[in-house]
């Protein structure tokens, strides 16, 4: 368990929680602690489903700005690939992943959102990518992440002026997929990921690597990954399982085991 992020683990869904107060800023330590934490969710077999939760006031505010300043050219250079890595170990998860967002998502923060597979947020949330107010651009793929889920006009926009965006529009472009009262973000997470817990977990895998693999090819590309997929699943026994299940009590009623 690290300083400022830890794995906690209740009924299937491991909640990776950032606690750095007062604003979760991402420094060295806590982007280190973050990719531990993601392997350990990744090798339990005990975590189906994964949220990824900053407390009740914040999410996560972005990158230490004042760590960032003292590092010069050769310093960021051998940390920028660390930072990234520490995202992509989130959006790698071969489990479903949701991010819960109170208070401030921003640049890095956002960027950690952005490599969930859903976005849950309070009502009064604010979130966006505004690295261009110090002079930089978003280092952890807030350029390409969210080029891919909104388009690159609307990423265009939000990235040139850095502007803050509140919860609601954030949900019209699709930013967010859920607003919910701030006091029931966690919960609403919790609900999401719990339809997991007694999922077929190769299944899932399978289909989230289906998915986030085609988006980086063409088409032709990603049907090949989808069938390769898809035919490895027949050498599971929830396949088994879920066949059977569906041909003798109908769908929705197998009890998986993971394997």
């Amino acid at each position: 368990m690290g300083e400022f992020v830890r794995l906690e683990v209740e009924d299937g869904i491991g909640t990776i929680r950032l606690d750095r107060p007062p604003m979760n800023a991402i420094n060295r330590q806590l982007q280190a602690e973050l990719r531990v934490a993601a392997q350990e969710a990744r090798e339990r077999d005990d975590v189906k489903a994964v949220i990824v939760y900053g407390g009740p006031k914040v999410f996560a505010a972005g990158a230490d700005v004042k760590e960032f300043a003292e590092m010069s050219y050769p310093d960021i250079a051998d940390y920028a690939p660390e930072l990234t890595g520490s995202i992509t170990a989130i959006a790698e998860l071969p489990k479903p992943t949701v991010a819960a967002i109170t208070g401030f998502a921003l640049g890095g923060g956002f960027e950690l959102a952005l490599a969930c597979d859903r976005r849950i947020a309070g009502d009064n949330a604010k979130v966006g990518q505004p690295e261009i107010l110090l002079g930089i651009i978003p280092g952890a793929g807030g350029t390409q992440r969210l080029a891919r889920l909104i388009g690159p006009s609307k990423t265009k926009d939000l990235v040139y002026t850095g502007r803050f965006v509140k919860a609601d529009e954030a949900l019209a472009l699709g930013m967010v997929d859920e607003v919910v009262a701030p006091d029931d973000v966690y919960e609403a997470a919790k609900r999401w990921a719990s339809q997991f817990t007694r999922g077929a977990s190769r299944a899932l895998a399978a289909a989230k690597a289906a998915i986030d693999g085609g988006l980086d090819n063409d088409l032709a590309s990603g049907l090949k990954l989808e069938t390769n997929l898809f035919a490895a699943l027949f050498a599971t026994e929830d396949r088994e399982t879920g066949l059977r299940s569906f041909i003798e009590n109908g769908p929705g009623k197998a009890e998986f085991n993971g394997r």
